[in-house]
């Protein structure tokens, strides 16, 4: 144990070195994309954004994919009465555009299917086999079919009315199996696991943890890693044993391997992954089967396993039987899929599920992307505030009156200096609610400089003209957006580059060392430049209320008697 653990101390390796492999789960092709995997996938684009904007040398990749086999695979290409190949290839490609749609910078997509993954896997497993990891047994077990995993009777419920048994943690149904397979001596590693979890911030949030930690509380026993070929077909073959296939979680697992190019040496330049994004559902297999593996295997595990929570809607768990799973796709139409993508990320916390409702994402969007944010950009934008249509550059005299005279401008000023220590602080913790609070906030301030300095009654015309002044303000104003359009790249790509294409700022001007340049700490960007006539200062549209809108569109009636209204009115009642 005492030479193991030395080992495995060895794997744990640098985790901010010159490369940094992040993962989302693959995602399984029983059915099409909901918001829960646009979730992960977002977490992890986010991630990688970040990491590109704050540390421009690191080499960062991202890789995704689907799961494609298994019993629930086959069991829905029948009901859908098509070719198993041919189901995956179309729920896959599925998940392909909801991902391209919602920007999702991914280097790999890695499908179980193709021939580069199940190379992988079969080195993968000759490896566990030839270091003496894999034997063959009978072996029987209550089996649930949904969840493709063998449960103790710990991890059971009784129906005691029909004798049924559940699942405890999914609700689903489980049956005896009683067959001959491959096992995994999952046992012999478990205390390696436990070192390996007990590490500095290995798991995140710290409750997932000790979720597991207290599941290794528990003796582990060794792991079936195959099936019959007779009764789950739609697999890999097991190497050099055609009867049995591999184990559709130890299968997909490799998926991180093989989107690296293992078993060739190239996968090593990545190896192991900063961190892997997961949903809690699958946590035990991430957090004790998959180090498992790794370390049999002579591989460092992952850096970190980042878990997040689920969604309900309108507080009830997501399921085809409530009719309220909800389609991405369906939802970006409403909201946009920059819309969609700032309210994952902003209503999300990985600790605890989160509410999608319909009110709270028109609330959020219509208050902080329209209102906070976009209006504000209008503003500063409008023409007859800013006639010569420029970012203009602040007035020293003038900025040091402002800044002197007006508590609004000191508060922006110090919201300004805080930002990048802030955001980033919540990046590296990817609490992406929290960048988004601190760069509302500091949009709140914004707006209440921009409201308290009055700049309208500045304008050339007006009773107090004071173009040097009203400039200044602009140029005070364009800085906190320009700020916070850097600081919220990560978060709402599509919309952060609108805003910083409308105010001209160059490309090469967009990483996070130029938050350090604004009015807040005398850093000023240079002179006026002028503002890119072709981009729009419509940032973000308001969304009304579908209601609203219906009734908007309709046409309006003809006037109605005095008697024919009485009799509407009290029809309605």
């Amino acid at each position: 144990m005492l030479i193991r653990r030395i080992k495995c101390l060895g794997y744990l390796g640098a985790r901010y070195n010159s490369s940094h492999f992040v993962t989302t789960p693959i995602f399984y092709v029983n059915a099409a994309p909901h918001i829960g995997h646009l979730y992960s996938a977002v977490i992890a684009d986010a991630h990688c954004r970040y990491q590109r904007l704050k540390y421009p040398e690191r080499k960062v990749r991202l890789c995704t994919g689907t799961d494609e086999h298994g019993t629930k695979i086959q069991q829905a290409a029948a009901l859908h009465k098509v070719p198993v190949a041919t189901y995956c290839d179309q729920i896959s490609e599925r998940y392909r555009e909801v991902f391209q749609n919602a920007n999702i910078l991914q280097d790999d997509f890695i499908r179980t299917t193709e021939e580069r993954h199940k190379r992988a896997v079969a080195h993968f497993w000759r490896t566990l086999n030839s270091r003496g990891h894999i034997y063959s047994a009978a072996y029987s077990g209550w089996y649930c079919v949904s969840d493709e995993t063998f449960l103790t009777d710990s991890q059971l419920k009784l129906d005691e009315a029909t004798g049924a048994r559940y699942s405890l943690e999914s609700g689903h149904p489980v049956e005896w199996t009683e067959e001959t397979n491959y096992m995994f001596r999952l046992s012999k590693f478990q205390d390696d696991v436990i070192h390996w979890v007990k590490q500095e911030a290995r798991i995140r949030p710290a409750k997932f943890e000790k979720i597991l930690l207290d599941t290794l509380s528990e003796p582990l026993p060794d792991v079936s890693v195959s099936r019959p070929s007779n009764r789950v077909h739609w697999a890999i073959p097991v190497p050099d044993d055609s009867s049995q296939t591999v184990y559709v979680w130890l299968d997909a697992l490799v998926n991180y391997l093989s989107a690296l190019g293992y078993p060739d040496e190239e996968y090593s330049a990545f190896w192991p992954p900063a961190q892997q994004i997961i949903g809690k559902d699958i946590l035990k297999f991430h957090g004790i089967y998959w180090p498992a593996f790794l370390i049999a295997a002579g591989l460092q595990p992952p850096g970190q396993l980042y878990v997040h929570s689920h969604w309900t809607v309108d507080g009830q768990k997501m399921s085809k039987s409530k009719q309220n799973v909800v389609n991405p796709v369906q939802a970006a139409e409403q909201y946009t899929m920059e819309g969609l993508r700032y309210f994952l990320l902003r209503e999300g916390v990985a600790h605890s599920d989160g509410n999608y409702s319909h009110v709270k994402a028109l609330r959020i969007l219509n208050s902080e992307l329209a209102d906070t944010l976009g209006n504000l950009l209008s503003r500063a934008c409008a023409k007859t505030l800013n006639p010569r249509q420029i970012y203009p550059s602040a007035q020293a005299e003038h900025l040091a009156e402002i800044l002197g005279s007006l508590d609004a401008a000191k508060r922006l000023q110090e919201s300004l200096l805080q930002l990048s220590e802030r955001c980033a602080q919540h990046y590296e913790s990817n609490h992406f609610h929290l960048v988004a609070d601190t760069a509302m906030a500091t949009l709140h301030a914004a707006n209440n400089f921009f409201e308290t300095s009055r700049p309208w009654e500045l304008k050339k015309g007006a009773a107090g003209s004071n173009e040097p002044r009203l400039e200044t303000i602009i140029a005070m104003t364009m800085d906190a957006l320009r700020l916070c359009g850097i600081v919220l790249q990560p978060i709402i790509p599509q919309l952060a580059t609108r805003l910083l294409d409308k105010l001209s700022v160059p490309a090469t001007q967009r990483g996070w060392n130029y938050l350090a340049e604004s009015f807040a700490n005398t850093a000023h960007h240079g002179g006026s430049r002028q503002l890119n006539e072709q981009s729009s200062a419509m940032l973000f549209q308001r969304i009304l209320e579908e209601n609203r809108e219906k009734e908007e569109r309709k046409p309006q009636p003809a006037k109605r008697s005095k008697a024919k209204k009485k009799e509407r009115r009290e029809t309605m009642s």
